[in-house]
């Protein structure tokens, strides 16, 4: 298996590494106004047909795809991850249940 992503392959391009994660992080929070409101656990914060989790793998494929398209960047599947949680973090869209 060929290594194809950007950030083994040129671990020492910083510059070029954190511009593409800033996009894709502005990329995700983007993506978030386009849905309504999400609700983050629930009775079962497992159920992987929960909207969060059906969103998650669709907008993963869409960034590597956004990024490959845009940037010409092979994201890492670790970079497309810490993007997209950072983008959570700062998106007003996800809404937390009560855990008590």
């Amino acid at each position: 298996m060929a290594i194809r992503y950007n950030l083994w392959i040129d671990p020492d391009n910083v510059a070029q590494h954190r511009a593409v994660e800033a996009d894709l992080e502005r990329y995700f929070v983007e993506r978030f106004a386009d849905y309504p409101h999400i609700r983050l656990f629930g009775a079962d914060p497992y159920d992987y047909d929960a909207p969060f989790n059906r969103l998650y793998d669709v907008l993963m494929a869409r960034a590597a795809e956004y990024c490959e398209r845009t940037w010409c960047y092979v994201a890492s599947p670790e970079q497309l991850n810490r993007c997209f949680f950072r983008a959570v973090g700062r998106s007003t869209k996800f809404v937390q249940d009560d855990r008590s």
